[in-house]
């Protein structure tokens, strides 16, 4: 399936927002920050098992998506719920991961010819976002270990990751602009 051909792209992006902004509101101990999280969990388990349904030659990679999608999300669900046994979906989870970037890792922002795909700003926009993870990683450990900083430090990688995820929503895909060159003028 083309990568401009993914059915449900946007509210699944738009779920993955609200998603963070609920972790915002929790780390910041905003109300009906469980609600949020709650509901933006349940919407990318939805959302992601109709579009791997509908998904016509699913390859095995597919299903280790789609496996990932479900522990991590059960996990969140369940965690959110105050479930006391979810070990066993966060290790799912990490193991699907390491499957999924074992299979797939750097190749999926390269081409069918093997050549990245990105120009500098996609780079710029990618690295970014590897940055924001890592923040969040970061200010995770920090906020663990009672340190300072911590939830400015989360609210940084948060903050990062949410802009790239909204520059992805509301910028114009590579064919649109490619078309609008194309068009001739007519008066």
């Amino acid at each position: 399936m083309e990568l401009n051909k993914k059915i449900l792209k946007t509210p699944l992006r738009i779920s993955i927002v609200a998603l963070l902004i609920g972790m915002a509101m929790r780390m910041l101990d905003w109300p009906y920050a469980a609600g949020v999280l709650f509901t933006a969990f349940l919407a990318v388990g939805i959302l992601y098992t109709i579009r791997f349904s509908k998904k016509e030659n699913k390859k095995p990679v597919a299903y280790v998506k789609m496996i990932l999608v479900l522990f991590w999300t059960t996990n969140g669900i369940l965690r959110i719920l105050d479930f006391p046994f979810t070990l066993v979906f966060q290790i799912g989870t990490a193991i699907t991961f390491v499957t999924w970037f074992a299979m797939e890792g750097t190749a999926y922002f390269m081409d069918e010819d093997r050549k990245a795909r990105n120009s500098i700003v996609e780079i710029f926009w990618n690295f970014a976002m590897v940055v924001g993870v890592l923040i969040i990683i970061g200010g995770g450990l920090m906020h663990l270990l009672e340190w300072e900083y911590s939830i400015t430090t989360l609210t940084t990688g948060l903050t990062i990751v949410t802009a790239y995820i909204l520059k992805d929503v509301f910028s114009p895909s590579k064919e649109n602009v490619n078309n609008e060159k194309n068009k001739e003028l007519h008066i």
